[in-house]
């Protein structure tokens, strides 16, 4: 390994991403942490991270290829293949995914450790969606926490944290800014699609804030904000349902909107608090793209300085 990634591994307390709304924008986020962050000798990976948080998506950029046992999405009716692993069958496989949520519901929890421990100790990899669920009695903490709200946090733990109840108190608190923000972002979208004729996908570039979106324009649009603002704010006063078609669609009381991360959303539209738009275009110098700025929400403390609990150590 190079030295340079030792000591940025042996040195990380915790990385944080803006996580991405649609599904391919996730997947080069996952690529990015898988190269910065993981090494070979990872081999038990925590996840954390609520029900529509993108979770499988982001297992799926860390680990292409890698089979999921199960999803929000789907069940998959065949036992784990963790639970057959043998350290003596030399074809067996070198990582594994394991939804603890989903395995409570059939196997007691010591078989779920016994698992996962077995396979560790072997050194084979395991993936451990819902890590929160399985860590007190592990016996050990992960090698790698990745957490999934607002943000991706990205963790590599020491005896002095940050534990998985740290991380799974953070994306429980910042995921309904996320799911709101998706929300407005694809309204706004299809009102800009509708009324004033930007179609996507097409030259729209859509990028993150916090508690927001940004929506690049190659050259200054020509449209009234304060307009587009009350547009849409009238269909998030309207409550309308939010619901998925398919994979890259979802409905939007009687608007068809495209979208490649349908499951990332609030259920109706009233569920979007404090929208605005900011009432200017701001020029990205290095792009020369002219951006639109959207923001809801209120600004909330998310947690960060409680991630590291830091040991008192007496003389």
């Amino acid at each position: 390994m190079d030295p340079r990634q030792v000591s940025r591994v042996d040195t990380l307390i915790y990385a944080v991403y803006y996580a991405p709304r649609g599904r391919y924008r996730l997947y080069m986020v996952a690529s990015e942490i898988a190269r910065r962050y993981l090494s070979p000798t990872d081999y038990l990976i925590g996840i954390i991270g609520d029900e529509g948080s993108g979770k499988s998506t982001l297992i799926r950029g860390l680990f292409p290829g890698l089979e999921l046992t199960n999803e929000d999405e789907g069940v998959n009716l065949r036992e784990a293949p963790i639970y057959s692993f043998s350290p003596d069958d030399y074809f067996s496989g070198h990582t594994f995914h394991i939804d603890v949520r989903h395995e409570l519901a059939f196997k007691q929890k010591y078989k779920i450790k016994e698992a996962i421990r077995r396979a560790v100790e072997h050194k084979r990899r395991v993936v451990v969606e819902h890590f929160d669920l399985i860590y007190d009695i592990l016996g050990c903490n992960a090698h790698v926490l990745i957490g999934i709200g607002e943000e991706i946090i990205v963790a590599r733990p020491t005896v002095f944290g940050p534990f998985p109840e740290n991380i799974k108190a953070i994306v429980e608190r910042t995921i309904k800014y996320r799911l709101m923000a998706h929300s407005a972002e694809d309204i706004t979208v299809a009102i800009l699609e509708r009324d004033y004729h930007y179609r996507s996908p097409g030259p729209l570039i859509h990028s993150d804030v916090r508690h927001g979106f940004v929506i690049n324009f190659p050259q200054r649009p020509d449209i009234d904000i304060d307009e587009l603002e009350e547009k849409v704010k009238a269909i998030i006063k309207a409550d309308v349902p939010i619901s998925q078609i398919g994979e890259e669609a979802i409905q939007v009381g009687d608007m068809r909107i495209y979208c490649t991360g349908p499951r990332t959303h609030v259920h109706r539209s009233g569920e979007i608090e404090n929208f605005r738009l900011l009432k200017e275009f701001r020029l990205n110098p290095l792009t020369n793209d002219y951006m639109l700025v959207g923001m809801v929400g209120q600004k909330a403390i998310a947690g960060f300085e409680d991630i590291i609990e830091y040991m008192d150590i007496e003389d």
